[in-house]
Order: C-alpha cells, then sequence, then structure tokens
C-alpha cells in the first residue's frame, strides 16, 4: 500500500491524478472487503492508467434521473478484475471504483436503504420487519447484485421479495403496490451500453425515490464507509420470497384493464413484430399480444438474455438501427407492427406499415400522441369522461415532449401538466391525485377496481389520463408508478386496432392528427463527453447557456428563456417544480429549443421543437418544419462547440 500511495501521490503532483480521485481511492481501500480492490488499482497506477482511475474514481455515485448507473466493466479491464472470467465474456468481477457499479456500491447502496426504511417505519409507529423487493435485468452481473441485495437485506432483519429470473422494471412497481412492500431495486442500466449497469431506488408508492426520501437514503449511504457488516441473529434474519408465473399473471391480468374497447380486438388483431432486444420484454408482453389476439412473430436472434446485446450496437429503442432486425423480419413476413422494448422493458420503440406500404419509425412523441389522443377521444366517446368531469382529468409530459400533447389537451378542455424529466415526478403526480380522494371515502385504494378509483379521482381529485416522456417511455394507468414498456404494447395495440377498424395505417392516423392540430416535429441531439474530463465539460456548457444565454439563434431573435437551475417556476397545478439543470430558449418565429446534462448518461441533450398551423397542404408543413429545425440544429452546433472552445 505505501508503494501504490507513493504513485498516488506523485501522480496528483504531477497533475495526471485528479485530487478527487486519490481522495476516493483511499476511501474505497480503507473500507472495502473486496479481494481484487487493491490489486486493481495497483495494476492501473502502475501502468500510468491516469484517465481510467479517473474516470473510475472523479465522484462517488449519487442518485440521478434513474437512481445510481455506472461503468460495470471497465475501459480498461485489469487482470485481477477479469480472473478466471465471467458468463457472455464478461470479467469474473465488476470495475472497481467509486464511480462505478460494484459489490462496494450496490453493497452502500442497499444498507443505506434498509437503515433509511427503518428510520421511515419507526417514524411512523410501526413495529415490524421492513419488506423489501428486487428485480433484475439481463446485463452482466445484474441477477448476482440482485442476489447480493437480497442476502444483505434478510441478514439486517428484513423480508424479501426476489423474482426467479429477469423481469421488467414496471412489474417490481407493480409488485411493490401490490404486496403493500416498503421498498424496491431494480438492478439495471436501462438502455445504456453493455458495459454499464444501475441501481433504480424504489419507494413505498411504487415509484422512484423522490425527496424527502432521496436525500435521506443517501446521508445514509454516506454514513456508510465500510463494506462490511454484521448479520442479525439468525432468529431476527427475514425471509426470502421467491416469485414467479403466479406474480407474472397477476400482473398480465391488471394490464388487460388497460384496454378501453375490447371489442375492437375480437376480430383479431395485426400481425406484429417484437423484439426484446436481449432484455426482458419478451417476458410479459410477448405473451399478453398474442391473448390479446395478435399474431406476434419475434427476432429469434435477440430473444435470448444476453447482456453483450451483440446484435445491436445500441439495446436502445430510440436509436433506428436497434430495430433493424425486426423491421426486416417485418419486410419479409409482411407484418403491420414492429415493437421493440429497452432491456429492462421501462422503454417502447415502434414501426409501423405507412401508406406507401413501407415501415415507419416513429419518435417517442410521436407513439406518446397517439395513444394520448386515442385515450382521450375514446374515453369522451364511451362517456366516461363529459362536460361536467372533464376538469378533473389530466394529461401529464415532461417538459421537453411535443406541445401536440398540449394542444390535444386544450381540444378537449383536458387539463395538461408539465414536470421535469424523470418519471419519478409524472409518479409523484399520481400519487398526489390518489391523496386527494378522501379517506373516508376511498378505503384502501390499492384494493380498487380500476372502474372504482376512476369515479373517485372524477369526483374527488384529478383522473389521469396517460402520461409520457419524450424518450419512449409511456403510462396510462396508475396501477404502476413508472414508465412501462408493457403497459405501453398493449394500449399501441389498441391503437392498432382502432386505424384497422376505420380503414386507416397508423401513420394515416397520425397525419389526421396533424391535419387536426397542426404538424409538431421534434429533434434531439445530444454530445457524449465520457470520464471525468468529460462530466467537467458537460457542467461547462450547461453553466455556460445560464452565465450568457443565446439572443438570437439562426438569425432569429430569442423572446423567452426560462432557467430552471436559477429561477423558480410553478406547474400549471400551482405545485412548485423543483430545480433542475435545464434551460428552454424560445425563438420569435415559435420555435424552441431545450438545453439539459442528462442524468443517467454521460451526455449533454439537446430537444429542438417546430411547428405549423394546420393548413391544407400538410406535405409541405412536414418540409418547412423539418428544414427549419435543421437550420436551428446547425446554428446550436456551431453555438455550443464556441462556448466549448
Amino acid at each position: 500500500m505505501s508503494d501504490l500511495k507513493s504513485l498516488l501521490d506523485k501522480a496528483v503532483e504531477n497533475g495526471d491524478l485528479l485530487e478527487s480521485s486519490r481522495t476516493n481511492i483511499q476511501a474505497l481501500l480503507a473500507g472495502t472487503i473486496s479481494p481484487v480492490a487493491e490489486k486493481a488499482v495497483t495494476e492501473l497506477a502502475e501502468k500510468g492508467e491516469w484517465a481510467e482511475l479517473n474516470d473510475r474514481f472523479y465522484k462517488t455515485l449519487a442518485f440521478g434521473t434513474g437512481g445510481l448507473r455506472g461503468r460495470t466493466v471497465g475501459r480498461v479491464v485489469t487482470g485481477a478484475e477479469q480472473g478466471e472470467g465471467g458468463p457472455l465474456g464478461a470479467p469474473e468481477y465488476p470495475c472497481v471504483g467509486t464511480a462505478t457499479m460494484n459489490f462496494y456500491n450496490v453493497g452502500r447502496a442497499i444498507r443505506g436503504m434498509v437503515a433509511y426504511v427503518k428510520k421511515h417505519l419507526a417514524n411512523e409507529g410501526l413495529d415490524r420487519k421492513p419488506s423489501f423487493a428486487f428485480a433484475h435485468d439481463t446485463r452482466h452481473f445484474s441477477r448476482s447484485f440482485a442476489e447480493f441485495c437480497a442476502k444483505i437485506c434478510t441478514d439486517l432483519g428484513c423480508d424479501v421479495y426476489l423474482f426467479e429470473a429477469a423481469r421488467a422494471t414496471p412489474q417490481l412497481s407493480f409488485l411493490i403496490r401490490e404486496m403493500r412492500v416498503d421498498s424496491g431495486v431494480v438492478l439495471t442500466a436501462s438502455h445504456n451500453p453493455a458495459h454499464d449497469n444501475g441501481f433504480k431506488a424504489y419507494f413505498n408508492q411504487g415509484a422512484q425515490l423522490v425527496e424527502p426520501h432521496a436525500t435521506g437514503v443517501i446521508e445514509e449511504v454516506d454514513a456508510i464507509t465500510s463494506e462490511a457488516y454484521e448479520a442479525l441473529p439468525e432468529s431476527e434474519q427475514g425471509e426470502l420470497k421467491i416469485l414467479g408465473e403466479e406474480a407474472d399473471r397477476r400482473y398480465m391480468d391488471k394490464l388487460r384493464t388497460l384496454l378501453l374497447r375490447p371489442d375492437l380486438l375480437e376480430n383479431g388483431g395485426a400481425k406484429v413484430v417484437f423484439t426484446n432486444l436481449h432484455g426482458t420484454g419478451g417476458h410479459i408482453s410477448v405473451p399478453m399480444l398474442r391473448e390479446l389476439g395478435f399474431e406476434v412473430l419475434t427476432v429469434a436472434e435477440q430473444d435470448g438474455a444476453d447482456g453483450r446485446f451483440p446484435t445491436v450496437a445500441s439495446p436502445n429503442p430510440e436509436n433506428a438501427p436497434a430495430l433493424k432486425m425486426a423491421i426486416e423480419l417485418a419486410e419479409k413476413e409482411n407484418a403491420e407492427i414492429v415493437i421493440g422494448t429497452d432491456p429492462d422493458c421501462d422503454r417502447m420503440g415502434v414501426a409501423v406499415r405507412n401508406d406507401a406500404g413501407e415501415m415507419q419509425l416513429l419518435t417517442g412523441n410521436q407513439i406518446g400522441s397517439l395513444m394520448a389522443w386515442y385515450r382521450t377521444k375514446t374515453m369522451f366517446d364511451m362517456g366516461i369522461l363529459n362536460d361536467s368531469n372533464r376538469g378533473h382529468a389530466v394529461l401529464i409530459k415532461t417538459f421537453v415532449t411535443t406541445e401536440l400533447q398540449t394542444a390535444i389537451a386544450e381540444k378537449y378542455g383536458i387539463n395538461m401538466v408539465n414536470t421535469l424529466t424523470g418519471f419519478k415526478f409524472i409518479s409523484d403526480k399520481l400519487q398526489k391525485y390518489e391523496d386527494g380522494i378522501p379517506a373516508d371515502k376511498k378505503g384502501d385504494y390499492r384494493d380498487l377496481r380500476e372502474e372504482e378509483s376512476r369515479k373517485l379521482r372524477l369526483e374527488y381529485s384529478r383522473f389521469f389520463v396517460f402520461g409520457g416522456e419524450e424518450s419512449y417511455g409511456y403510462l396510462g394507468a396508475d396501477f404502476v408508478r413508472d414508465k412501462d414498456g408493457n403497459m405501453a404494447a398493449v394500449m399501441f395495440a389498441e391503437v392498432a386496432a382502432y386505424a384497422k377498424s376505420v380503414g386507416k395505417t397508423i401513420a394515416g392516423l397520425l397525419d389526421d392528427i396533424y391535419s387536426e392540430f397542426g404538424y409538431y416535429l421534434e429533434d434531439g441531439k445530444s454530445m457524449v463527453m465520457e470520464g471525468a474530463e468529460g462530466a467537467a465539460q458537460i457542467k461547462a456548457l450547461a453553466d455556460s447557456y445560464s452565465d450568457n444565454p443565446p439572443s438570437e439563434v439562426d438569425g432569429v431573435a430569442v423572446s423567452r428563456v426560462l432557467d430552471f437551475s436559477r429561477e423558480s417556476f410553478e406547474d400549471s397545478e400551482g405545485d412548485a417544480i423543483p430545480k433542475a439543470g435545464m434551460i428552454i430558449v424560445e425563438l420569435e418565429d415559435g420555435r424552441r429549443f431545450a438545453v439539459r446534462p442528462s442524468g443517467t448518461e454521460p451526455k449533454i441533450k439537446f430537444y429542438l421543437f417546430g411547428m405549423e398551423e394546420p393548413s391544407d397542404d400538410l406535405c409541405a408543413s412536414k418540409q418547412r418544419v423539418q428544414k427549419s429545425l435543421e437550420t436551428m440544429w446547425s446554428a446550436l452546433e456551431a453555438d455550443a462547440q464556441k462556448r466549448m472552445a
């Protein structure tokens, strides 16, 4: 250790190693019980891999929009980490670091959660064992991390539910609510690259951690300096229950209640190609769609659980190449729809056959708008919503999601609420609406049938019609408190059945919506900057927009700047919006853009918005708006390069 200390001290002195990295290395080595930690750090130091050490140690993991997330396989894999090798080409051990996903960080995180939940129960006057639930996706080390967390929890006196194998993130949210579990975690990095993993933390309402719980958990985690812990006596430990088909069936039965018009599916559905991109989505969505009458084909090469995601550059249905194999199969089999979900099945991407007979990719904004429009329209057609109760109905979206959904809400006279990015903020609204029902009226809310809870919300609170975000996350009911790719597949299937019933393609139906509400187009761009240096660049670029906001873009004057990091805002319901690193810039000609650092990936994101009012020439509108976004991005990209220089 003395030789290692000398190497680290000299590297800091020479400017090769960050001071924060040295501090974090010392803290980890002092608190870890890992057999490889010191060996891995020493190997990297002796080889002069200072950039790798900075990337692994420049910070400690903190909860972002998706909990903890970071590399579990380093850019440089040391001999100590490689060991005898793990399954599917993974190293034997996850990468050592305070900014990476490994047993050191996972162990501290779950122990901090246990400590916080125990204090929370005590404050609530509840004298019982805490309960936790765990799910995981198909990534490297996901199952090991989940079993590791379950063991710690039972050792520390908590009862635990653990799925028998990989399951979708939203199914954990459903389980927490259904089984009245105190807290839960999904071991997943969602749609991130194969080298990443993560720790999505949930509280007792089935939603990801929000304040004050997030800060409370972090304080408990930060207070833990050693990886070692002492298990309680066996008589005080918790019990482990493994969940399988029975839990799946209860979730699937609940998903069926999403259908507004089951009659549309009585004559059979469309031919669908489904891909889970080597993840969890096929476990529920495929049998669910088949039960609903759809002919479902799957991409055999992508069916199997494989944390390498070997057939795609990125397992993200937002990216067109991820659906390439599914689209090719759809062309071969003349399928009408392609559906793809990310590894933990909280996001869903779609391609549809258009009026020209070609497969057309839809954006997250288009998919969400189709479902928002259909569910709103159909609820009015069925009399669920009407003139007397429309003021209690609400659509929810993020600030960076299309304003087409706002236009839909306004046309039908229902409310629209915008939230920050992160589905936990949408979920927080759902809890507010649940809490708005008088206690003497709702009983145990989670036992109510959908019709019963809807009636209560429409009378006493607000009824959630649909919610979503541009990044392919959607929700159509509040029995899950996170975006749900399985739920989205069911809702989109009904939209497809409706389109077929009126003799239209889904693409044609979308054009009808544009003709009625105006043509809205959005585009997303990103600048990726990895590691410690990249994090500093992202922060500097984001800060520059607050310090020096643009006065004109693409030759057009700026009309308004909304800086969510420095100004205070309220949403349409009068609730305070938390401070966040995001700026929205509006131009005089109606175009807008937003800039925000990602909370889950090493990138800064740009969101571009354009629209034209309804016209007789939709094709011309599409071309003009498309061109306007292209020129705006050229101007923004050039400006960003100047700011970084």
